[in-house]
Order: C-alpha cells, then structure tokens, then sequence
C-alpha cells in the first residue's frame, strides 16, 4: 500500500513538477478521507540550497538513503546528466529491488532511463525531450503522444502537469477511486484528462520553399477545400500520376494524401483556435467535406476530437460553439495502457 513518498531533488529544482508531487502527497487531506502520506525529500547533497532559478532554492533534509524503504521514489523534472548520477542510479535500483515503485515528470525520465530499467520498455517524456530521450537510450521505446506510461514498477509523465495525472493514476491504482476524486477535487483539476500530449504540439508551418514542388504544395494550401486528387496533381506538375507520387514522397518525406491531410488538420487547428463557426463548416472550409470525417481524421492526429480541441485551445467566447451531435472525446487517463 502507498503510504511513503520520496522525492529526489537535484539542481536545478524543476520547482512546478517537485510542487505537483508535494500538492498530491505532501498536504494532510485526510478531513476529506485521504489517507496520510509521509513525504521525504531526499538529495545526494541534504542541507545544501539547490537552486531553481530566480532566487528560489530548495533544501531537502534527507539524504538518499532516506528513499530506501520507500514506497514510490519520484524524480521531478531536473538534470538529465549530474555529478551524482551514478549514486542516483544505484538508490533507484535499490528502491525497486526492495520492491518500491519510481515515478518520474517530464525530464526525470533520463534519470530513470540510466538505470536500466525502461530498456525494452514504453515510456514517455514532455514531448519536446522525446528524440533525446530516445536517442540517448535507444533500448527505451519513447512515446511523446500520452500523458503518461504506467510500465510497473516505473511510471513516466509528459511535461509539467501531466504529472499530475500519473500521480492521480497511482493514487487510484492503491487506494481507489474515491481517494483520487476527493485529491483531484481539492486541487481543481480532473480526476481523468482526455486525449494525450499530441494536442499541446505545436504544428509546424508547413515548408513549401522545396524547389521541385513548392509550387504544388503552395498551391495545395490555397486550396485545400477543393476535392484535391493525385492526378490534379501530377498534371500542375506535368508528370504521370504514378512518377509524381513517387517523387513528392522522396523530397517531401511523405505521401501526398498524407500531406494533405496534415495540412488540412493543421488549418482546421486554426479555426477551432480563433474562430466560433461550426464544426460542419470547418470541414468543409478544410476539405473533409463532413464533420464526420473530420472528427476521424483530426482525432487520429490530434489525440481528441475537435470539439474538446476547442474546449481547451480556442477563445473564451467561442467555448459555446460545440455542434450537437459530437460526441467530443470519451475521458480516459492517457498512459494507463496509454
């Protein structure tokens, strides 16, 4: 049972993501039916001020040994590399041998990643660390689409809050969901968040300056509400359909089909972003000609539907401009298996 939490802190302190896991198991919420948690925040250097930039520091009283015995060691976002890695990585190991369980946010995956222990394994990272992560331990296997990847005995979050979904996912794993929910309540977020990290990517603006097809792709995006087909193509370009699919895939890196249906969610993206027209009319502004086949395709791209990406992403006064009949996003904990 998940009674005692340690925290190892390094600098620099990554102070949101050491505060999500001190908000979750380091205040006495047990008038709301919370079972008491005993919080250690360990450091290879205790007493000493670690600094998190600012001005504000951390001090941690207990040394690593402290996180022995622990029930869940978590590792905040941090240094990938230290002077006292190799003492970090021996703790960890010896934490999960006496059968604790770790947890990481955001950056502190490397940390756990130097142990071993996601070799052959799923997990994840903020997705903007997710190449290093993965070319850094290339036995690790990297998803930066989930908030967070429950691998036991090691949990690993995407950046910053999403650590308080994996926190929230352990909470109601060993002490149910009622625990969870009255946690969630008192910190006013969601017991469950929809979707994954890909919603919070920013999308790249599209490259047309390519000399043999910039033209093509530029002419793409001024049309992309026009029933585009791979032979329009090919004859703007003089080529047979066939020579021309080849090539495009060779200096665009990817299908023309694919590109266009990038860039058709990216431009549907914008319009949930800064406009209230519905969601009807945004599929037909972008090309997919029905909201239904908009909602297949943006939630394949962006992990929820369009009307939950214009929940979260677009102007206060626009969050009324849901159409009936979308069913939005079923909420589920993105990682728990995502």
């Amino acid at each position: 049972m998940l009674r005692t939490v340690a925290v190892i802190v390094q600098e620099p302190v990554a102070l949101f993501e050491y505060g999500v896991i001190h908000e979750v198991f380091g205040l006495d919420r047990t008038e709301d039916g919370v079972p008491p948690f005993e919080l250690l925040i360990c450091s290879p250097t205790p007493g000493v001020p670690l600094n998190s930039g600012n001005g504000a520091f951390v001090i941690a009283p207990h040394p690593l040994s402290a996180a022995l015995d622990a029930d869940l060691v978590a590792i905040p976002g941090g240094p990938a590399e230290s002077e006292h890695l190799d003492e970090v990585v021996r703790t960890l190991l010896e934490v999960v041998a006496r059968g604790g369980r770790l947890l990481s946010v955001c950056t502190g995956a490397f940390l756990i990643a130097a142990t071993g222990l996601l070799d052959g394994k799923r997990c994840t990272t903020h997705w903007k660390h997710g190449a290093a992560l993965a070319a850094a331990f290339p036995d690790t296997i990297v998803d930066t689409d989930v908030l967070f990847v429950d691998e036991y005995p090691v949990i690993t979050s995407a950046g910053t809050a999403a650590g308080i979904d994996a926190c929230l996912h352990l909470v109601r794993e060993e002490h149910g969901p009622a625990v969870a929910n009255a946690i969630a309540r008192r910190m006013v977020v969601p017991p469950h968040r929809d979707g994954g990290q890909r919603q919070y990517v920013a999308a790249p603006v599209p490259d047309c300056s390519t000399d043999g097809f910039g033209a093509v792709l530029s002419w793409m995006l001024e049309n992309l509400d026009t029933d585009i087909t791979v032979g329009d193509l090919a004859r703007r370009a003089h080529m047979s359909a066939r020579t021309f699919a080849r090539r495009f895939a060779d200096e665009v890196g990817t299908s023309p089909h694919r590109w266009l249906t990038e860039q058709r969610v990216l431009h549907a993206r914008n319009l949930l972003e800064s406009t209230d027209i519905g969601i009807e009319d945004v599929a037909t502004r972008v090309g997919f000609g029905s909201a239904t086949l908009l909602r297949h395709h943006f939630g394949a791209a962006v992990g929820v539907s369009p009307t939950a990406y214009r929940r979260r992403f677009g102007c206060p006064d626009q969050s009324a401009a849901a159409v009936p009949g979308d069913p939005g996003s079923t909420l589920v904990a993105s990682g728990s298996s995502t």
